[in-house]
């Protein structure tokens, strides 16, 4: 079960090693300028733009500009009549088959992420990094962009495409010139490996961070109690694990996940889903006292919110529209473009601030706003033809709309994405959740998601934001022995640890490793690195406080 069913820039030299520019020599350090060839999408059509030669592409009344700034190429678009779905940037490039990419998610991973063969047409979010065993080129765009971004390497060219979706339909910018995003590139230098290049590059595209004053960890109570829990639950599951709590300068979290919302009146006991995220329900009736009991219990209080979730009886007027994805009537959905709702959206992390709780852990948005997952975004980021109250905004500019306005309302509260847009998150957001959900009923599956993730992301850790891997289901029904390994891995990384463990599955083992995962989580660490990260997609060899550590993950 799981909730969705409940670019220091530099010459070209080394980059020539990697790929054999076809035309236009390398500028002012860029390993790419203007584009070869530019093209414009609107409906299903694609339009190729015609060259002034002073960096602009025109198609009657379609035009795209590049524009040198800093360390970057900043792209704007205008199209004051046509509908646009997207642009696609095109460089000519020969890329040796020997070369491997790795590229982002839109969001969290799914077991999917790793290192690749180029020229396999794979879709890359936001950025790809090109390695060919001597040297590394990457490609990217800088976090906070206006358009979802990809790369695709093929054997003679990079593509960029800017989807500038508002809906499932082409924005109407109107007058409006678009900033879309901005290009930016780097490659290795001699003094570091694959990975401090990947943890680099990452602050190149990151230049406003926001990251937590100390380390994150603590427990959390979804993966042993999948909903059913309750306040009586929560305290004893808090004190229990407060016991094994030895630093007090950096006090760990106690998050309660979903369940504690009043439930839709015409919904089934806990079979329905929460619809009034400003309100407890009778399990947990004031959450002001529950957040001063987990304080005095020796923790700090963080909960679990869903920000769009509609109530039953609010007004279609302020729905988004049904969409495959997003059409069951017991779970409507806000439209994040109507300022009502992003009012309902901060007023409940204000909410949130005046019970006293210091983390709030938001989920689902970008299901909600795409009626997808990640995983499922191969042909597109939604359904097409259909758009939001408001149709002048991109995807991009709506979703980090909605975020400024969480983070806004969360004040001083640290915040963590969950089912988040990463690229939009980062600077943001102090934590993000990069991976799918890990499991408290099944070792494969936080194998697949847990493992997967952190080896193919962990290098944006402590850049784009805090990268949490998901919990330790640590649960009677998942092998201790490999548990066991998932912990060490999160504790040693500097990542942040959450533990969700069943009171009954603690013996003297488990305690002992908690207490000791606590004090190293608690504590400044080198970031974890994967050292097979190359060929493995579930990496067992890590580089962990400055020594080898081998996983057993099968």
């Amino acid at each position: 079960m799981d909730r969705r069913h409940f670019v220091k820039l530099s010459a070209a030299t080394t980059a020539a090693l990697l790929f054999s520019r076809i035309a236009h020599a390398t500028v002012n350090g860029h390993l790419i300028n203007t584009p070869d060839e530019v093209w414009a999408q609107a409906g299903a059509n694609w339009f190729r733009l015609k060259s002034t030669g002073t960096g602009s592409f025109t198609y009657k009344d379609i035009e795209v500009s590049l524009n040198a700034y800093h360390n970057s190429n900043r792209v704007f678009i205008q199209s004051p009549v046509t509908a646009l779905t997207a642009v696609r940037l095109k460089w000519k490039y020969s890329v040796k088959p020997s070369v491997k990419t790795l590229g982002d998610h839109w969001e969290r991973t799914y077991g999917d992420a790793g290192w690749k063969n180029a020229g396999s047409h794979v879709k890359n979010a936001w950025y790809v990094l090109l390695y060919d065993e001597r040297h590394t080129a990457c490609f990217g765009v800088k976090t906070g962009c206006n358009t979802f971004c990809s790369w695709t390497v093929n054997p003679d060219s990079l593509e960029l495409t800017l989807d500038t979706h508002s809906g499932g339909a082409g924005v109407e910018l109107g007058t409006r010139k678009l900033h879309a995003a901005d290009i930016i590139t780097t490659e290795s230098i001699p003094s570091e490996n694959l990975f401090s290049t990947a943890h680099r590059f990452c602050k190149l595209m990151c230049e406003k961070q926001r990251l937590p004053k100390l380390p994150v960890y603590g427990i959390n109570d979804w993966y042993y109690a999948y909903g059913n829990n309750s306040a009586k639950l929560i305290k004893e599951q808090t004190a229990l694990m407060a016991e094994l709590v030895t630093d007090t300068t950096n006090r760990p979290f106690s998050v309660i996940d979903a369940g504690w919302a009043v439930y839709s009146p015409y919904l089934p006991g806990d079979g329905g889903w929460a619809d009034d995220f400003s309100k407890p329900n009778d399990k947990f009736k004031d959450m002001h006292a529950m957040a001063g009991d987990i304080v005095k219990l020796g923790m700090r209080p963080g909960l679990w919110t869903r920000p769009l979730c509609a109530k039953y009886n609010d007004s279609a007027s302020l729905l988004a529209p049904k969409i495959k994805g997003r059409d069951d009537p017991k779970n409507p959905v806000l439209d994040p473009t109507i300022p009502e709702n992003i009012e309902r959206v901060k007023y409940n992390l204000s909410v949130y601030r005046q019970w006293g709780f210091e983390l709030v852990k938001h989920d689902y948005s970008t299901y909600d706003i795409f009626g997808r997952w990640g995983f499922e975004m191969t042909d597109g980021m939604t359904q097409p033809g259909w758009t939001f109250n408001d149709k002048s905004k991109t995807n991009a500019e709506i979703i980090s709309h909605l975020y400024g306005a969480i983070r806004a309302a969360a004040g001083d509260m640290y915040v963590i994405g969950c089912n988040t847009v990463s690229h939009l998150s980062a600077g943001m957001f102090e934590l993000n959740r990069i991976g799918d959900d890990t499991s408290g009923k099944e070792w494969a599956r936080t194998r697949k998601m847990g493992v997967n993730t952190m080896g193919s992301r962990i290098h944006q850790h402590n850049v784009f934001y805090a990268v949490d891997g998901d919990c330790v289901g640590l649960t009677s029904q998942v092998p201790w022995e490999k548990n066991k390994q998932w912990m060490q891995l999160l504790a040693e990384s500097s990542a942040p640890l959450f533990i969700s463990a069943e009171p009954a599955a603690l013996g003297t083992d488990q305690k002992a490793l908690i207490k000791q995962s606590f004090a190293q989580a608690a504590k400044v660490q080198p970031i974890g690195q994967p050292l097979d990260w190359l060929t493995n997609p579930l990496p067992a060899k890590w580089k962990l406080n400055n020594r080898d550590v081998d996983f057993d993950w099968d």
